[in-house]
């Protein structure tokens, strides 16, 4: 058993952040599931959104917030996230992020993105997220304090109520303990002790067949405190980017929304333009607007996919201003100076997660959630642009001043992870099958437009994938992929239910059974002693046969 002050599981701008602020003082394990730089916030482009000059004001960032967020964001939350918004773009530069600056040098360059009434987007060219997360991962692999496990996937928490047997003198109230991580390159489970435990996985965006977020977006930290007994909220707002270029060997790659800021046009196979019918605004309609319109196009004519056309203007033009687009596209055999860009619509970021309050604490004493795992009251139903990463800064100090805040206790000794009763797997294809499986029906039935009958039919597909994953989980040895698929399936889960229990069309959920939005808007507040949790049953019977906690 390893033992340390503080486990972080996930090494994106919120981990990364929290590990640099508690290392002085307390004795810090980082856990990244591939190596540090494979997270989402690595492959921000846009920006991190603050009020940083004259012109600008606190209050008019928060009700853009507000606003955006369509009646569901918490005021008290937003005014505070805003608030600290300079002080963590300083704590920045001071650890060397090189962001923008003006052509006359006289300071940063802001940048204005949709749905913010003022240039407040401070960046680092078109690569923002880049910039942070390797400044901030280069110090944390040189802090002799922390302990970097790269290659490792955390399997599920420890908490007192699953070694209560062990341990008699412990308290009843629910705490978490550490967590049983996956050495990738041994294949074996360590059994990590901790004071205090911190979710930073991010988002779930592999939920679904089309996405804008990298492979190991998989949900993990929400459905790991699900399984623990944490409340998740709000999981039906999965925000859809509305152009992802559509090519077998391009998956993920973003086209950025300025290119229809720029001239862009949106058009079908035959080259006729249909956003006008749409709304408006054309192309220049909000994301969700356009998004639910290529959705619209693709489902009633049985595309693959649309196209955007920037061929119209210059090729000097179109490399001046999408310079990185430009090269990726014509990697790929698309010129996009004399071709329109295939795209398709993309599951973008989970604006829903684990409940926290506004220290980034759960349910269960010592287990912190922050960034896109956590559902902080920020954003809603509808994340704002360029606010994501802000709340990566502000959650990551606010998380780690409560755990300085804190008295060190000593940490009990933890079961180990015993595999004396299961076997090596015979055959992989039911994980790579399922996980397609479970992909496709989620982006056809839980996707951008959503119906009772479609939300019913990819429940029942959950609850039957699930018996076959709980069957190959409780008998065969762990694997990454497993796990990813097991956390998938759960957070897939909490999606269709969240979406199934709103009755209204709000932000990002619309659902055409229910168009209009209600007067008053609630959370969507999923409490794991009111649900038939997916893997439930392995609470109390997965040890009775296959992987179960072994006595010191």
């Amino acid at each position: 058993m390893q033992q340390y002050d503080v486990l972080i599981i996930g090494s994106g701008l919120a981990g990364l952040s929290l590990a640099l602020r508690t290392a002085t003082h307390k004795k810090i394990c980082l856990v990244s599931k591939r190596k540090i730089n494979d997270t989402a916030s690595n492959w921000a482009q846009g920006g991190i959104a603050a009020v940083l000059n004259d012109n600008d004001s606190i209050e008019a960032h928060i009700q853009d917030t507000l606003i955006a967020g369509a009646g569901l964001c918490d005021s008290a939350v937003t005014k505070k996230v805003v608030e600290h918004g300079r002080e963590t773009i300083e704590w920045l530069i001071e650890q060397g992020v090189s962001f923008t600056r003006e052509q006359d040098n006289s300071g940063y360059h802001l940048t204005r993105e949709g749905g913010h009434s003022h240039r407040r987007v401070i960046h680092a060219a078109d690569a923002t997220g880049h910039a942070v997360q390797t400044t901030l991962a280069e110090k944390v692999r040189q802090h002799p304090n922390i302990t970097l496990l790269e290659d490792h996937i955390a399997v599920d928490l420890i908490t007192t109520r699953k070694v209560k047997d062990m341990h008699s003198q412990l308290s009843n109230n629910n705490a978490c303990l550490g967590a049983y991580v996956l050495d990738n390159s041994t294949g074996k489970v360590i059994t990590i002790g901790a004071q205090n435990t911190v979710l930073a996985t991010g988002g779930a965006g592999k939920v679904y067949l089309y996405t804008t977020n990298p492979d190991i977006s998989t949900g993990d930290g929400i459905a790991m405190a699900w399984r623990a007994g944490c409340r998740v909220a709000n999981m039906e707002f999965i925000q859809f980017h509305p152009t992802c270029l559509f090519h077998p060997h391009a998956k993920s790659f973003l086209i950025s929304e300025a290119v229809r800021g720029e001239g862009g046009l949106l058009k079908l196979p035959d080259g006729t333009r249909f956003m006008p019918e749409h709304d408006p605004r054309e192309e220049l309609a909000p994301r969700d607007v356009v998004a639910r319109a290529i959705d619209f196009e693709m489902k009633k004519r049985g595309l693959d996919c649309v196209y955007l056309d920037i061929s119209h203007k210059s090729l000097a033009f179109i490399q001046e201003h999408f310079p990185n687009i430009y090269r990726r596209c014509l990697e790929l055999g698309i010129d996009i100076s004399k071709t329109p860009i295939p795209v398709v619509p993309a599951a973008h970021y989970t604006c829903g997660g684990v409940m926290t309050d506004d220290k980034g604490r759960t349910d269960i004493n010592n287990l912190y959630a922050i960034g896109e795992t956590a559902c902080t009251g920020l954003h809603g139903a509808n994340r704002l642009a360029s606010n994501s990463l802000l709340e990566c800064l502000v959650f990551g100090q606010a998380a780690a001043e409560d755990i300085l805040s804190q008295p060190s206790t000593a940490i009990p000794t933890l079961p180990y992870w015993d595999e004396s009763r299961v076997t090596d797997a015979d055959e992989e294809v039911l994980i790579t099958h399922t996980w397609d499986e479970l992909r496709r029906f989620m982006w056809n039935y839980v996707g951008i437009v959503r119906t009772d009958k479609r939300l019913s039919r990819a429940l029942r597909r959950i609850h039957m994938l699930r018996d076959e994953v709980h069957e190959f989980y409780s008998n065969f040895r762990i694997s990454n992929d497993l796990i990813e698929l097991r956390n998938l399936l759960q957070v897939a889960e909490l999606i269709v239910k969240s979406a199934m229990e709103r009755k209204e069309s709000r932000g990002l959920h619309y659902s055409k059974d229910h168009p209009n939005a209600e007067l008053e808007p609630i959370p969507t507040v999923l409490e794991p002693s009111n649900y038939y949790s997916l893997l439930d049953r392995e609470h109390g019977h997965e040890h009775e046969h296959g992987h179960h906690l072994g006595h010191h």
